[in-house]
């Protein structure tokens, strides 16, 4: 039963993508990848309820966020302005507007804003 209203689902999205195509509406994927931004291989998911949060950040000019890591897969798309993102071992990303990132997964790293906006 479950299997059968998955596949009515993926038919649904299906169809409702097909119309948005139709109707001149346009989607970019930005990012669809099994791995972080440094390569690593992104970790498997624990068994239980998964649970997606979508923040918006804000990082003041000249601003270092602190070092931090993350237990689990989170991603984001830079709005605004720049930031670089350098892990323990110097690896160091560049982000500007519009640009994805699939953060590192159980590696400590910190975003730096290094512009004026």
């Amino acid at each position: 039963m479950k299997r059968e209203i998955v596949k009515v689902c993926l038919l649904l999205i299906c169809s409702v993508a097909v119309g948005f195509a139709s109707d001149g509406v346009h989607a970019d994927i930005l990012a669809k990848t099994t791995q972080s931004w440094d390569g690593s291989i992104l970790e498997k998911y624990p068994k239980g309820q998964p649970e997606i949060t979508i923040m918006r950040i804000t990082v003041p000019p000249r601003t270092d966020l602190v070092w931090h890591e993350h237990p689990v897969i989170n991603a984001g798309v830079l709005i605004s302005g720049k930031l670089t993102v350098v892990t323990d071992k110097s690896d160091t990303l560049y982000l500007s507007a519009g640009d994805p990132i699939v953060e590192v997964v159980n590696t400590w790293h910190y975003g730096r804003n290094e512009e004026d906006e």
